[in-house]
């Protein structure tokens, strides 16, 4: 029946451990781990003085927090004989070497805080294997069924909580295989245990979060998600809304090509004609400077003739429409033309000194269409 209600409390705690670790961050399989020492006294509980009979003890702790409150721990401890019988003639007692459960009732109780308290209070429980030397093998078996309950009193220490020196108390029962005639029963007797106190200290390896401890997981309630949804939607409208007029554009500047493609194909005189003006047009966002890249087909076009005719000079005129002010429109057409001078010199490799800049200001007269006098013109000066 007590082993029952210990399987029932240990089942409780894993139960509550699952609902403590749903708000710290995932641990990866090296995160949370540590190591530590421990040693201290150990007494027969009934049939000796405990003052007269203490035998010391020193071990090895390495374990996992599995989450703020459950973890498991391999625990080995190596027990000394101060005062040995007659029979026994080795300085080393006897080994125990245990597979712990471990559960923090102040992050069970209190919850976690995104840090280890400085005082903590948790539990240890677990069965191992003890191996005796030097007993008579007529009384005593070497290797016995041991079970281990503690409680640890610990304290955190350091800015990181890297370190914890705890102090532990501890029950130890010898479940069976401590004499010959009981070897078959299985049981918790106070008669076949010992009373434990030591003291350790553990060392928390460096996690893949930073720290040396769990961490809190940045949780977003339903109102937040749903305010960056809307968000991440207007995005993609306005993206929606830019590629329309991107559209637009491109159809503009087909219009124009396609001019330009009948003109090219109409018969050509040996001299000239006298207009100055250049066919292709190069046309810009509303308030922008920077030559959109479908814009690249005209200023091609004003290369290849420059390159068809080393004589010419071109000159590039930067235009606005009439919304703002003539003072910002005056310095837009102005950066408009320099724009398209720079990718002739830059891209296209168009000596500088054949071109030359002018900024126009706001008009309305070149296009019946608004905005298509946000443009650059070109206008060949050998031609006048």
């Amino acid at each position: 029946m007590k082993m029952k209600k210990l399987f029932l409390m240990l089942f409780a705690a894993a139960f509550t451990v699952s609902a403590s670790a749903q708000t710290v961050e995932e641990s990866k399989t090296f995160d949370n781990w540590y190591i530590g020492l421990n040693g201290g006294l150990e007494t027969k509980t009934t049939g000796h003085a405990w003052m007269g009979d203490l035998n010391p003890n020193i071990g090895l702790r390495i374990g996992r927090y599995m989450t703020p409150v459950f973890g498991f721990a391999l625990e080995s401890n190596m027990y000394l004989s101060n005062k040995p019988y007659p029979s026994i003639k080795t300085f080393v007692r006897s080994t125990n070497t245990s597979l712990l459960g471990t559960v923090n009732f102040s992050n069970w109780i209190g919850g976690y805080k995104g840090e280890p308290r400085f005082f903590e209070v948790s539990a240890v429980y677990g069965f191992g294997w003890r191996h005796i030397f030097g007993h008579p093998s007529d009384v005593y078996k070497d290797d016995q069924l041991t079970s281990k309950a503690g409680i640890d009193f610990a304290f955190n220490l350091g800015k990181a909580k890297a370190w914890q020196v705890y102090i532990e108390p501890a029950m130890i029962w010898t479940l069976a295989g401590n004499n010959l005639v009981r070897d078959n029963e299985v049981e918790y007797d106070v008669h076949e245990s010992g009373f434990q106190l030591n003291v350790g200290f553990i060392y928390k390896f460096k996690n893949s979060n930073g720290t040396h401890n769990f961490k809190i997981a940045e949780l977003r309630d339903q109102s937040e998600i749903d305010a960056l949804n809307a968000k991440i939607n207007d995005l993609r409208g306005d993206l929606n809304g830019k590629d329309a007029q991107l559209s637009a554009k491109d159809r503009q500047i087909a219009d124009l090509q396609k001019a330009l493609d009948e003109c090219n194909s109409k018969p050509k005189y040996e001299k000239p004609a006298t207009v100055t003006n250049l066919q292709p047009t190069v046309l810009f966002r509303q308030g922008k400077s920077v030559v959109d890249p479908a814009q690249y087909a005209p200023i091609e076009l004003i290369a290849q003739y420059m390159k068809n005719h080393p004589e010419a000079q071109v000159e590039i005129k930067g235009y606005a429409s009439p919304e703002g002010s003539a003072e910002l429109n005056q310095k837009l057409s102005e950066q408009r033309a320099e724009a398209v001078k720079k990718i002739l010199v830059n891209k296209y490799k168009i000596a500088a000194n054949r071109l030359t800049t002018k900024g126009c200001g706001a008009t309305d007269k070149l296009f019946e269409q608004v905005e298509f006098n946000r443009v650059a013109t070109f206008n060949d000066n050998t031609k006048k």
